[in-house]
């Protein structure tokens, strides 16, 4: 009798620290720095940036977007398929007499990759090559750090938190049977793991990563407002923008809504 009692007790106190915790407000998740890191560091283009438009990333004009030219194309080693996308690094010249003394370090955010070379060295020209880090900066981000000149310096990196204003960015492109979204303006870790869609006639809709920042749904969606739940690739943090995008939404346009990651 005294074990079933006992039974009982621990079974009410189980669910009692269930429905305690279940009932807990959800704090946001917070992006926080990673470790310092050797690698190097190149550029590419000339002060305008301008060759460094578009990129795998899918982000288009980079000054329009929000992202204007401190930017660097990552080696695929941390691209990662596309997942680093947006994410945000702080980089600083490190040990070269190129270095510009009293700068501590720049940030830049990954838009595009610097694929590999294989007809160079890994040593002598191809700087991207796997498994090497390296950071193929835009010239004007590349000439805050160290003598462009230089042409390549080591570096240490890390991993900071993207600091955006306002909300996510939709930018849509796609047909009446696919929708493909380039998500940007991405705050906290920057990057994105998963991504549904929900219209005003649907349930939740998975999305499947298409290249870059960009997911995709092939559902029929047209002539609904549209809802998107987002889950970050570092912090697993879920964030839902709910109606995001009006029921008369066209591909071609973006659109911004009022929720990020911090």
């Amino acid at each position: 009798m005294a074990s079933s009692h006992q039974s009982w007790s621990f079974s009410f106190f189980l669910m009692a620290s269930i429905l305690a915790i279940m009932s807990k407000p959800t704090v946001a998740v917070i992006f926080r720095p990673s470790p310092w890191n050797l690698a190097h560091a190149t550029f590419y283009g000339d002060e305008t940036a301008s060759e460094t438009m578009g990129g795998a990333c899918g982000y288009g004009n980079l000054f329009v977007n929000g992202y204007g030219t401190d930017t660097a194309a990552l080696s695929s080693t941390l691209f990662n398929n596309g997942y680093a996308c947006g994410t945000c690094y702080q980089i600083k010249c490190y040990q070269s007499k190129w270095c510009y003394g009293g700068v501590p370090f720049t940030t830049v955010t990954a838009t595009n990759l610097c694929p590999p070379n294989w007809s160079q060295d890994s040593n002598a020209g191809g700087w991207c090559n796997p498994p090497r880090a390296h950071f193929d900066m835009s010239k004007p981000a590349f000439m805050k750090i160290a003598e462009w000149t230089a042409g390549i310096v080591p570096v240490m990196y890390r991993r900071v938190p993207c600091i955006r204003t306002r909300g996510l960015r939709f930018s849509f492109q796609g047909n009446g049977y696919w929708l493909l979204v380039y998500v940007m303006n991405v705050g906290g870790g920057g990057d994105i793991a998963n991504m549904w869609v929900k219209g005003s006639k649907t349930g939740w809709i998975s999305m499947s990563h298409n290249w870059g920042a960009s997911y995709q749904a092939f559902a029929t969606l047209g002539g609904q407002p549209l809802s998107f739940r987002i889950t970050s690739y570092t912090n697993k943090e879920t964030i839902i923008a709910w109606n995001a995008v009006p029921a008369n939404w066209q591909v071609g346009l973006t659109y911004e809504t009022n929720v990020n990651f911090h």
